[in-house]
């Protein structure tokens, strides 16, 4: 029963992806043939981990408008494919790092920045996209299905706070986004753009003047309760936590062990600290 489960699991994935490419390949920019013999992609072929479904145009310039990506990022793709939120970057000024499994694909993408004269700025390397060292990236332009996303997730709670996460159409579980698009122009399939901003950890016990600052922590969704009064709409974003306690609205920066910023009230702001407990 467990395999065939399973087997269900991996078709329903497949057909995600496969049903819709025919609209898809109807509307991707039109490129002129690969020379005799050179290897070339077919939309809907599978791979290791997915079936290979390029994003449209589009949504993969919308993806980096959403994570504004700029030359100061480092812009990371696991599972690139030929290479296009790669060299979408660089052509932004990014640096831009793809992550395939297929070699063909690796050589193909290569190919195509060179062409794009973004080689300078966009490399690919061939491996696992769960073994792969993304811990210095700013922003992960991403096209992977639940189960993929899902299987990374830990890896990508542990990026540096800020970080930004964006990804086509399907969404980190359990993780919500903190932006969701969806581009409505002349887009038919593979519309929606999903951005995360990685959380610091302010899960813990702190010491504030208000009285002891308790959170829990489920990934930028924040409860608990500062002195006898229960949070609300308490959220980090990055290195920024926000909530109300007892009609007071609380900011703050996490710089080390400490959360520094502003408490407002009807009456006006004023400075606030905490201090991460010892445990």
């Amino acid at each position: 029963m467990i395999a065939a489960r399973v087997l269900v699991k991996v078709c329903v994935a497949v057909s995600l992806l496969a049903v819709p490419a025919v609209g898809l390949a109807q509307t991707a920019t039109t490129q002129a043939p690969p020379p005799a013999g050179q290897y070339e992609p077919k939309v809907g072929q599978a791979g290791k981990d997915v079936v290979w479904v390029p994003s449209p145009e589009s949504t993969v310039e919308k993806m980096l408008d959403v994570a504004k990506v700029t030359p100061e990022d480092f812009v990371v793709d696991l599972g690139s494919g030929d290479g296009r939120n790669v060299i979408a970057a660089a052509r932004r000024g990014a640096r831009a790092l793809g992550v395939e499994y297929n070699p063909d694909m690796v050589e193909l993408s290569k190919r195509n920045a060179a062409a794009a004269g973004v080689s300078d700025r966009a490399s690919f390397v061939q491996g696992d996209m769960y073994a792969a060292e993304f811990s210095q990236a700013t922003v992960l332009a991403l096209f992977l299905l639940p189960d993929n996303l899902l299987k990374l997730r830990d890896k990508f709670a542990a990026l540096k706070p800020g970080t930004r996460i964006v990804a086509n159409t399907f969404g980190i579980e359990e993780w919500t986004a903190d932006e969701t698009l969806t581009i409505a122009d002349d887009c038919l399939s593979w519309c929606t753009v999903l951005l995360y901003f990685v959380p610091a950890r302010v899960d813990g016990t702190w010491q504030t003047a208000q009285g002891p600052l308790t959170l829990k922590q489920q990934y930028q969704l924040v409860s608990g309760t500062l002195g006898a009064a229960n949070i609300e709409n308490g959220r980090v974003k990055g290195e920024m936590l926000s909530f109300t306690a007892a009609g007071t609205a609380y900011t703050a920066r996490l710089v080390g062990e400490t959360l520094a910023g502003t408490a407002k009230t009807a009456s006006g702001d004023a400075a606030w600290r905490a201090t991460r407990a010892a445990k």
